[in-house]
């Protein structure tokens, strides 16, 4: 095998596990199944003018992969804020990526300039489009745990929150 067929391999493996990760939540088949990490993620974070609701993740099957972040950002302000640094000591890295259709392909990139949250809006982090990606995981994600993440705001500053894991299927 030739280095770019094998890099290109490795590409595409990477590509689906990611799409994976991302994919459209379905509710579950009963209440009791997930009532713990369903009650932690109705929890609601003020700070500032904001109220983050509805934060959760999903469960990883290894250390070292990637996770996701999902949430619910409402601005009662009346000025803009933006998201501008996220971090956690459960991964190297946390950044804000959007999802989206070109050329019937979905796609997936980072967002470098921070996530605007304008006054009056909530903005929604969920599967399919804006989302968070924990990379370099420095332990899986167990369904039913949490995982601590510190938010940076431009104008509101910084507020740590727990996201709620819940399973892959869930």
């Amino acid at each position: 095998m030739t280095m770019n067929l094998r890099l290109s391999c490795i590409a595409t493996l990477s590509a689906f596990t990611l799409l994976a990760a991302c994919k459209p939540t379905t509710p579950p088949a009963t209440p009791a199944a997930s009532a713990a990490p369903e009650a932690a993620a109705s929890s609601e974070t003020k700070v500032g003018d904001l109220l983050i609701r509805s934060a959760r993740s999903r469960e990883t099957p290894t250390a070292g992969g990637t996770g996701v972040g999902f949430m619910t950002i409402s601005n009662d302000g009346s000025e803009d804020d933006r998201l501008v640094a996220i971090s956690s000591e459960a991964a190297t890295s946390v950044e804000i990526h959007q999802m989206s259709m070109a050329d019937g392909q979905m796609q997936m990139r980072a967002v470098s300039d921070g996530l605007a949250i304008p006054a009056g809006k909530t903005v929604e982090l969920a599967p399919g489009g804006y989302h968070l990606m924990l990379i370099g995981l420095s332990q899986a994600l167990v369904a039913g745990q949490t995982v601590k993440l510190e938010l940076q705001f431009e104008k509101a500053g910084k507020v740590s929150i727990e996201l709620p894991i819940a399973a892959l299927g869930a």
